[in-house]
């Protein structure tokens, strides 16, 4: 029973730390350009990860995340 619960708190350790580096690297590197966009397209990314139809065939489906094929909203 003792290693049951030491192999689940290791795999919870270890996702924990997956988890925390996943966090760090898409805050730092997969941030788009958004020069050149207006407000209301900006505001359309940060809150629904949106990006607008007019550069959706220019960026990558990596870096746009979830949000190319949006339809609707939250």
């Amino acid at each position: 029973m003792w290693i049951v619960i030491g192999v689940l708190f290791l795999s919870v350790l270890f996702l924990t730390y997956k988890a925390s580096a996943i966090g760090k690297a898409s805050t730092t590197g997969n941030a788009l350009d958004t020069t050149g966009w207006s407000e209301n397209e900006k505001m359309n990314y940060d809150m629904h990860g949106t990006v607008p139809a007019r550069l959706q065939g220019k960026v990558s489906a990596s870096s746009a995340s979830s949000g190319t094929g949006m339809v609707g909203g939250c």
